[in-house]
């Protein structure tokens, strides 16, 4: 909501910036989505890394309970 706000503010002031804006925010978006999906992907081999990590230690203190 607040974007769409700042748009039609962007419009007001200088409506060509803002038809512009409209163009090539997608783009943009297009350009950066194969960054976004590498970070999801690093994002989630770096969890499974240290929960491979990690799962001696969390056997231990389950067994060190029973």
């Amino acid at each position: 909501m607040m974007t769409f706000l700042l748009w039609c503010l962007l419009l007001v002031v200088c409506w060509p910036l803002a038809i512009a804006a409209l163009f090539i925010y997608p783009i943009v978006w297009l350009i950066l989505l194969p960054f976004r999906i590498v970070g999801i992907a690093v994002s989630g081999a770096l969890n499974l890394v240290w929960s491979i990590v990690m799962l001696p230690f969390f056997v231990v203190r389950r067994l060190g309970r029973v």
